[in-house]
């Protein structure tokens, strides 16, 4: 099913004669063309002409290039410019770097550069915790990639990664106030990525991984957690994980089931499927399955040199299970899927539970659209932001890393993580939870305020702060 997208939408400059019924030829045309108008503009009206901006939504590039050939086809129309909104978003980047003080005259140059930097310089020096406090490191994150595994691209390189990059660093900012860079490197090597985020650490007040394959990214984030003293924290794993703890938290509630009794299935043994799979473990979901493109993992499953596959084979699947996902699924309360898109059949669906929870969460296509779910689907959840519940990492590493800042934290332990689902499931009212809303909106401002304020809570109160949680 294809939906129309800002992502995909243009704007047509265009010419054409000041006479009755000229627009309409044109919105008919684009109508014609299944095409959705959104604003129209007038650029200029002279010497009997009009030029017109027309910003249209399609369903993706090839839709947009259509609609573009068929009002190109009307007699009278001259198209001058066509532009993707998408692309002009990008033009130049989409962050910058602005001064926090003036530097108007002699007196505000001699205390923001030499002489008086100096003294500033020997401060820390003398007491290296000091560059939190007189130094970007205060409120700075680096968000870093290889550009091996970026959304569902693939292997792309960094060059290619930056935009995302960028896109990760916009979202920190703009939700949790967070200063935060991209740094895209060129290199592959688990040892070249650990050491150069060594290296660049006494730049940043914490290490945000994105993007990096699995089950690389695993090694990366483990050994520069133990050796900086700052945190690290890898979002395609963790990010993941808390949201989907958050919204089945408030699942359960709608379909008056207890976490212990659960019967879960998660589809994908990437990092985010163990993430998941661990952070459930720890909050009492004991009868887990995780499948892989080969089906169930179980301790039959001796050949497999992934690291990640070994800590399932040994902690899920307590009944030890073998098959395909569709012969596993009989009686699963909840479906997690990380994994590929149409990966769930109607059929497997209706061997669920009564009261079942779904999180189809591959992108951009779900591992069954919420449309295709059968009736004993109580709560449906995906990845997009064009069906209710939409389980997005916004809703974590804003405020998450917020916290952790404000309260200087060296480390990012399971109970800040459990603590961050709590506070994002926290923020709908059990009153207000219904099976179209067990996750807030991305764009609700309170989650990050929550998130912030109970990591900064955890954090002190597990000793992996340098200093108390700030005052409200």
């Amino acid at each position: 099913m294809s939906h129309y997208s800002p992502a995909y939408s243009i704007t047509i400059r265009l010419r054409y004669g000041d006479l009755p019924g000229g627009l309409g030829k044109i919105t008919s045309a684009i109508g014609d063309a299944g095409g959705s108008i959104g604003a129209i503009d007038i650029v200029s009206s002279l010497d009997g002409a009009i030029i017109r901006d027309l910003t249209v939504q399609a369903t993706d590039v090839e839709h947009g290039e259509k609609i573009v050939e068929k009002v190109r086809s009307l007699e009278g129309v001259e198209i001058s410019n066509v532009s993707d909104r998408t692309f002009l978003m990008h033009l130049g980047g989409k962050i910058e770097v602005i001064s926090r003080v003036p530097v108007k005259t002699r007196d505000d140059l001699s205390m923001a550069y030499t002489p008086g930097v100096a003294r500033v310089c020997q401060a820390i020096a003398e007491d290296p915790d000091a560059s939190f406090n007189l130094t970007i490191r205060r409120n700075t994150v680096a968000v870093v990639s290889d550009g091996t595994a970026v959304l569902g691209l693939g292997n792309i390189g960094p060059r290619a990664a930056m935009p995302v990059m960028e896109g990760k660093a916009l979202l920190f900012k703009e939700f949790g106030g967070v200063d935060a860079f991209p740094i895209c490197l060129e290199t592959q090597d688990v040892e070249e990525i650990i050491n150069t985020v060594k290296y660049l650490a006494p730049t940043f007040g914490g290490i945000n991984l994105e993007d990096i394959s699995s089950p690389r990214c695993v090694e990366i984030e483990d050994r520069l957690r133990k050796e900086l003293e700052i945190p690290v924290f890898h979002d395609d794993q963790h990010g993941t994980a808390i949201v989907v703890l958050a919204a089945l938290k408030n699942a359960l509630k709608v379909v008056d089931k207890e976490i212990s009794e659960l019967n879960v299935l998660i589809n994908g043994a990437g990092s985010a499927g163990v993430a998941i799979a661990k952070l459930l473990h720890s909050v009492g979901v004991n009868k887990m399955i995780v499948c892989d493109s080969k089906g169930a993992i179980s301790k039959e499953r001796t050949n497999d040199s992934n690291t990640l596959k070994a800590w399932i084979a040994q902690n899920t699947n307590p009944e030890n299970q073998t098959g395909t996902l569709s012969e596993v699924i009989s009686g699963i309360d909840l479906f997690v899927g990380v994994s590929v898109a149409g990966a769930l059949k109607k059929e497997d669906v209706a061997k669920m539970s009564n009261d079942a929870i779904v999180f189809a969460l591959a992108n951009p296509d779900p591992e069954i659209l919420p449309e295709d779910a059968t009736e004993n689907v109580k709560v449906m959840a995906t990845g997009r932001s064009d069906y209710p519940n939409q389980i997005n990492n916004v809703l974590c590493f804003p405020g998450l890393f917020r916290g952790l800042l404000d309260v200087r934290a060296r480390d990012i332990n399971a109970e800040i993580k459990i603590a961050a689902a709590d506070a994002i499931a926290g923020v709908i009212a059990d009153d207000e939870v219904h099976p179209d809303y067990v996750i807030p909106s991305v764009f609700d401002r309170r989650v990050a305020t929550a998130v912030a304020e109970q990591v900064a809570l955890v954090a002190t109160e597990t000793g992996v702060a340098r200093k108390g949680k700030p005052a409200q």
